[in-house]
C-alpha cells in the first residue's frame, strides 16, 4: 500500500510493543523516519533495534 507518506517524520507513543510498534513497523515500511516514546527503557530499546534491522530512520 503506498500511502504517499515517504520522507515524511510519524511520532508513535507506546511504541515498545503491541499496536503502538505494529503502527511503527508499517510507517516505516511507507518510508517515514520513525520517533517513538515508551515507558520501559529496556523494551522501547528492543523495539528500537527491530525497527532499525529493517532500515528504518528511528529516533527514540
Amino acid at each position: 500500500m503506498d500511502l504517499g507518506l515517504d520522507g515524511k517524520v510519524a511520532m508513535v507513543a507506546a511504541a515498545s510493543s503491541g499496536l503502538g510498534l505494529a503502527t511503527a513497523e508499517e510507517l516505516a515500511n511507507e518510508g517515514c523516519r520513525i520517533s517513538v516514546c515508551g515507558r520501559d527503557p529496556g523494551r522501547l530499546e528492543r523495539a528500537v533495534g527491530r525497527l532499525r534491522s529493517t532500515g528504518a530512520e528511528v529516533l527514540a
